[in-house]
């Protein structure tokens, strides 16, 4: 994992000077090809679709008058591309913006934003990045109202967790039916780490499961927890936890699996991956990508 670290430690960890204008050379695109190879996980051959979903809540550019323009940005890009975008190189990239000057108008500052960003981060990771101003209201309990807390589905006093180091073995079947069922579950209490400045990240995560088999509710959790030392980032523990479930499920179930982190630096990461068998509106259903924000945003 060496060749990762080295891309991404650049700028993370470092003490770097603020940028006063427009500068698209600081962005760093880090591979995805390591922790996927150490996880059995096929870039060719990628056992799921999926977005990586990022906000910035601290976007701001300047009119050629001088007035100030800020908006909440979202972006979204597949996770089939080659390489994810390092969160510091991008914090420090949308802050050149600060100082920079666009347009004669607001719509024609966001318009002109709107186009470097999605050109430049599109060249960096070499695939279709699609860039947004949010404007509406976006509620994150809205978007996910069928999905249960695990841990109102449990007594915690029958829970004790001894492992903080990503263990699949702890995931348990309860039960096995015979026929599919479909399980809409919540756990508010992920954690891991940055792998790189071992600084703390905090997160939901969403999962949507339909097979004859019943996951312990109590392992499920455990598993989660042990997450809790690991080091990775934020897309990676996603594909972990996708791809332990997806080992310990049959072949044709469905999953879906969405981390939805809190913001650091005024940004988040919200990766999400599901089964190549759900279409479009079968993870419309699941997840409204659209809508899909940490929290409640009003402009």
């Amino acid at each position: 994992m060496a060749e990762t670290d080295k891309i991404a430690g650049k700028l993370l960890g470092k003490k770097t000077e603020g940028l006063s204008e427009y500068s698209p050379s600081v962005l760093v695109a880090v591979p995805r090809y390591e922790n996927r190879t150490q996880y059995n996980i096929n870039s060719d051959n990628l056992p799921f679709d999926g977005w990586d979903v990022w906000h910035s809540y601290e976007f701001s550019a300047l009119t050629d008058n001088g007035l100030p323009v800020t908006r909440v940005i979202k972006l979204r890009y597949p996770c089939d591309s080659e390489f994810i975008i390092e969160s510091k190189s991008l914090k420090l990239y949308l802050n050149s913006f600060n100082m920079t000057k666009f347009g004669k108008s607001t719509k024609e500052c966001l318009d002109m934003c709107k186009s470097l960003i999605q050109n430049d981060l599109s060249a960096v990771l070499n695939t279709n990045v699609e860039v947004n101003f949010l404007t509406d209201f976006a509620d994150k309990e809205n978007i996910f109202e069928q999905y249960v807390d695990l841990m109102s589905l449990v007594d915690e006093k029958e829970i004790k967790i001894n492992d903080y180091k990503e263990n699949p073995k702890l995931l348990k079947l309860y039960e096995e039916h015979g026929r599919k069922y479909s399980y809409y579950l919540k756990f508010g209490s992920l954690r891991s780490n940055c792998r790189v400045t071992h600084q703390p990240d905090f997160g939901d995560v969403f999962i949507f499961y339909e097979s004859k088999k019943v996951i312990c509710y109590n392992s499920l959790i455990e598993y989660l927890v042990s997450f809790r030392s690991e080091y990775h980032f934020h897309e990676e523990c996603c594909e972990m936890i996708y791809k332990r479930l997806s080992d310990f499920l049959n072949k044709d179930d469905k999953l879906l699996v969405a981390a939805l982190y809190t913001r650091r630096g005024g940004i988040d990461i919200s990766p999400v991956r599901y089964s190549k068998g759900l279409t479009d509106s079968d993870v419309k259903k699941l997840v409204d990508l659209s809508k899909f924000v940490r929290c409640g945003i009003k402009q």
